[in-house]
């Protein structure tokens, strides 16, 4: 597939997708949404991909919808809506269920859609300066798909704050929210993640990311004893993994482990 709204790059195993349409605020519309459903997908598939990071070219990481585009649907009928926003919806779930760990590098604000991306990212390190927040209600619209990942996130309370008010926050309070992990200058904030993203690649299995992220998803939506029984089964799949039997074995042989 040939992109026109972002690029990627990859380097020891870290994936690199990067929102470049800054002439629009790095704003979604139909083909941006394929781009980055396309991009996410090969990710998945490539062997040589363990992290996945998703930065932005300009000074918005974006600002979500393309009110342009939006326009243009309101005269499309209700299924062609839905399948519209089904297009959404698949993305948002295509980052949240990745195989792989996907970390939002946030060097801009992220408003509406575009913290919707940061919301279903595993990790979110962010500039100070940037902004979030779920913008929708202010134009009549409805914050609805992101608002199923928020609730996990950060719980009833701050999402109907954040939600219903349509308030920007800044990155330091949305560290507080726990919406996002940590807040690192301009200077030092690609390099704060490339050594993160780094350390996850050389100390973690892949084997166990995977599943582990698969768990904390599927966990959520089971009752407890039945979660439990599901953990258990998980826990003896994960046994019989290959980064099982060399994670064992090289701890039982004093050898350093190189994942």
């Amino acid at each position: 597939m040939i992109y026109d709204y972002i690029t990627t790059t990859i380097k020891d195993r870290i994936r690199y997708i990067t929102l470049s349409r800054p002439e629009k605020k790095n704003a979604f519309n139909f083909q941006l949404v394929s781009e980055l459903k396309h991009a996410f997908h090969v990710g998945q598939e490539d062997e040589n991909t363990k992290i996945i990071v998703l930065n932005s070219d300009g000074d918005v990481f974006s600002a979500g919808a393309d009110l342009q585009y939006l326009q243009t649907l309101q005269s499309n009928t209700l299924e062609e809506n839905l399948a519209d926003s089904n297009h959404l919806k698949e993305l948002y779930a295509a980052i949240y269920y990745h195989k792989k760990v996907v970390i939002a590098q946030v060097e801009g604000h992220a408003i509406a859609g575009g913290c919707g991306l940061a919301t279903v990212t595993d990790f979110t390190f962010s500039v100070p300066e940037a902004n979030f927040g779920y913008t929708e209600v202010k134009i009549g619209f409805v914050p609805a798909i992101v608002m199923v990942f928020l609730l996990r996130k950060v719980g009833e309370t701050k999402a109907k704050e954040l939600l219903l008010t349509g308030k920007l926050i800044s990155a330091d309070d949305a560290k507080s929210a726990q919406l996002i992990n940590e807040v690192f200058s301009k200077e030092t904030i690609k390099q704060e993640v490339l050594d993160f993203a780094t350390k996850l690649c050389t100390e973690a299995s892949g084997d166990s990311l995977t599943l582990t992220k698969k768990m904390m998803s599927a966990v959520q939506n089971i009752a407890d004893f039945a979660a439990l029984d599901y953990a258990a089964e998980m826990n003896a799949e994960a046994r019989m993994t290959a980064d099982c039997k060399k994670g064992i074995a090289s701890f039982l042989t004093k050898q350093k482990i190189s994942w």
